[in-house]
């Protein structure tokens, strides 16, 4: 505390000292243009992690954003100060975005506890930086307020919407089936990106987005925003002036990610009908957190869930009309006692008192909970002698003919094999076969990429039969569709049961009973587990220097979150080791303690710390 009572702000321990360091700290800053005196103020250092990137488009626009966080911050009496981050362009990075969510995420804590900021407000939006930015802010514990930077436009091509992802596959089948002209396809491409912006359909980063404002981490509101509208503008001078607020209050991350605040989550992305890529973000999030969150709580917390939001891939509508519809607010307001109502959010109110005055315009594209799509069909966990640690499966996205199915087992041991031999008119498949790919998950592939919606074989295509039964270790994008069992756990390049898993053998699915089954004995598994562990590993070359080895070596399971072992866990605000040119934050060196204790800064050039508070 200072002399009149008031906190001490982390930054002031950085600047606004006696000593020889805090003037190199404060003369190099100057070179920013700030005025004098102004980080010996005592005002509060807001930091802005920025995503913004040329090489993810989707996030490209985030620095305009930032420029209006600033305004806010300055208007609020903070100083605020953006940073880069890494950014994770879904089309732009291989083998997958996901291999490197972990090591965004370690780049935003390090950054978060390396620097003299008392609090943040995160910048993201395409899929992997939004759960990325939330992980590195839980771990570290200041202040923090999630802005995601909105949906593009709705595409238009030839009077048709398009909806990224979403329209991309069903036109690609279309021409794979002979019902579609080729060129159409690729003349497409030119309009499925009307702007900068995230996927405006249901997929991931509308998941995400959606899911950090039900965690309370967005303002009421605001993940909806499309991209391109001014309103976003407005929004970050207000997120601006709110994190100088917040860091006033010392209303912390711990603060608001509370158990409530994930059961909120987990029930408003089954009510959005979100991607199953939600599961494995919000098991990270929460165990970044501290905050108990296991696989089973999915489906016990989904099951009542009304789905209220009629969005593609599973309804008909796009992001555009959610917002013009009213937005979260309304559906929280709709799933009303079904939510932890008391959570704490951003706003220092709870999620009753954001979403009190919500109103709804348009009943279709946000159904009343008396009158929903469905009822507990959002994601669900499904265990067995296939999936001991669980598998998920989107029901909603799912055809109801196969949510109880029994099949032969077609099985590829590489997603390369599966995309090789799929379309072969001799492979021995038909409507009743259930496809199995391996290798794909965590380790696997490494970095389980999102290809386990699998390809429908064109002779199948062509007799009208779009959809099977398919299983894998893997991830499957937001935007997708079909009856597709994934994250199964263990995967099979962790010794899971999918790597024992024969061609012609019978597996069946119960969706509703949840369980997923191999029918074979105990002891042919056991004798294909010996054959197995004698076998050499067939799940991808040797990885064995960077990033990479760290990934295959420490990443955890899907039903943990595929995180890192050693990240699980906050690491608090404290830089490693503290402050080495410092043995006390006012201590001096001799030779300058007579001089630092008759300076003053100038009256007329000194902030005023009152204001500032």
């Amino acid at each position: 505390m200072d002399d009149d009572g008031a906190r001490r702000l982390r930054s002031s321990r950085f600047y606004d000292t006696r000593s020889q360091v805090s003037v190199a700290r404060n003369g190099h800053m100057y070179a920013l243009g700030l005025p004098p005196g102004a980080l010996r103020s005592g005002r509060p250092v807001i930091g802005i992690a920025n995503s913004a990137s040329d090489l993810n488009p989707c996030n490209a626009h985030l620095g305009d954003l930032a420029d209006h966080v600033k305004a806010g911050v300055w208007e609020a009496g903070g100083i605020p100060l953006v940073f880069p981050t890494i950014s994770l362009g879904e089309t732009n990075m291989l083998p997958t975005t996901m291999l490197f969510r972990n090591l965004m995420s370690m780049d935003v804590e390090e950054m978060l506890r390396a620097s003299p900021i008392d609090g943040v407000v995160l910048l993201g939006g395409c899929d992997k930086t939004t759960p990325a930015q939330l992980m590195g802010a839980a771990s570290v514990d200041l202040p923090t307020l999630m802005m995601t930077g909105g949906p593009m436009l709705t595409g238009q091509f030839r009077g048709e919407d398009l909806g990224t992802g979403t329209t991309l596959r069903e036109m690609a089948d279309e021409v794979r089936a002979g019902s579609r002209p080729a060129e159409d396809f690729f003349a497409s491409e030119m309009c499925y990106a009307r702007s900068a912006g995230h996927c405006m359909v249901m997929g991931t980063a509308s998941t995400m987005a959606g899911v950090a404002e039900a965690l309370g981490m967005q303002l009421p509101g605001t993940s909806t925003i499309p991209a391109p509208e001014t309103e976003r503008k407005r929004t970050a001078h207000l997120v601006g002036r709110r994190i100088v607020e917040m860091v006033h209050e010392d209303l912390r991350i711990s603060k608001i990610l509370t158990r409530g605040a994930f059961e909120n989550a987990v029930k408003v992305s089954a009510a959005m009908s979100g991607s199953t890529n939600a599961v494995l973000h919000l098991l990270a999030i929460a165990g970044r957190a501290g905050v108990r969150l296991e696989l089973e709580d999915f489906d016990t917390w989904m099951r009542e869930i009304p789905w209220l939001v009629n969005l593609r891939p599973a309804g008909q509508y796009y992001m555009s009309d959610l917002h013009r519809a009213g937005g979260l607010p309304v559906v929280m307001k709709r799933l009303g006692d079904l939510l932890a109502t008391d959570a704490l959010t951003v706003t220092g109110k709870t999620v009753a008192e954001n979403v009190a005055d919500a109103e709804c315009y348009d009943d279709d594209v946000i159904r009343p909970a008396g009158r929903p799509l469905g009822v507990g069909q959002g994601t669900a966990v499904l265990r067995g002698n296939l999936a001991p640690d669980g598998a998920v499966i989107k029901q909603a996205a799912a055809s109801e003919r196969l949510m109880r199915h029994r099949g032969r087992a077609v099985v590829f041991d590489s997603i390369e094999q599966c995309e090789a031999l799929i379309h072969h008119p001799d492979l021995d498949i038909d409507e009743d076969s259930v496809l199995v790919v391996r290798n794909v998950g965590p380790r696997g592939y490494p970095g389980m990429p999102e290809v386990a919606n699998l390809p429908i074989p064109h002779k199948l295509l062509e007799r009208g039969i779009d959809d099977l039964v398919r299983i894998s270790d893997a991830r499957m994008s937001g935007t997708a569709y079909g009856t597709v069992i994934q994250h199964v756990a263990p995967e099979a390049a962790a010794g899971g049961p999918l790597g024992l898993v024969r061609s012609g053998d019978w597996i069946s699915v119960d969706v509703p009973g949840r369980t997923v089954t191999l029918e074979v004995g105990e002891a042919e598994l056991a004798r294909r587990d010996a054959e197995r562990a004698e076998a050499p590993g067939v799940c991808h070359p040797e990885i064995t220097r960077g990033y990479g080895r760290l990934y295959v070596d420490h990443v955890l399971q899907a039903d943990q979150g595929a995180d890192f072992d050693f990240l699980v866990g906050g690491s608090g605000p404290a830089p490693y080791g503290g402050d080495p040119h410092m043995l006390d934050e006012d201590e001096l060196a001799h030779d300058l303690e007579t001089a630092a204790s008759a300076w003053e800064l100038p009256e007329e050039l000194r902030l005023s710390r009152k204001a500032a508070r």
